[in-house]
């Protein structure tokens, strides 16, 4: 679906390892949120929450994911991969709407 919030499969897992390790719920899905701050103006946040009227839902390789819909307008097409580095691991946020990151990979202004 164009403009949909994705996870690849190697997140999907990653996420899926954490809801088993932290024994989640499965009715709760991963909500994907935009918040002011971090070093370029916005940052991103990922938890696990139950939906509520007025987010937007998508499916992505078997996980439920869920966006507020002002966080979905900064969203729109963005795919969320797991890497492992040598500066550590966590999810990369591959957003086409970002003018600007900065080094930490958590913070995007656009």
């Amino acid at each position: 679906m164009a403009g949909a919030l994705t996870l690849t499969e190697v997140a999907a897992a990653k996420v899926a390892e954490i809801r088993d390790a932290e024994d989640i719920e499965s009715h709760y899905a991963l909500r994907v949120k935009v918040m002011g701050g971090g070093c370029a103006g916005f940052q991103y946040d990922l938890y696990f929450d139950e939906p509520v009227d007025g987010d937007q839902v998508f499916e992505s390789n078997g996980v439920r994911l869920i966006s507020d819909s002002m966080s979905f307008m900064y969203l729109m097409g963005t795919s969320i991969d797991y890497v492992e580095g040598l500066q550590g691991a966590g999810f990369k946020f591959n957003n086409p709407n970002t003018t600007g990151s900065c080094g930490c990979g958590s913070s995007f202004s656009v």
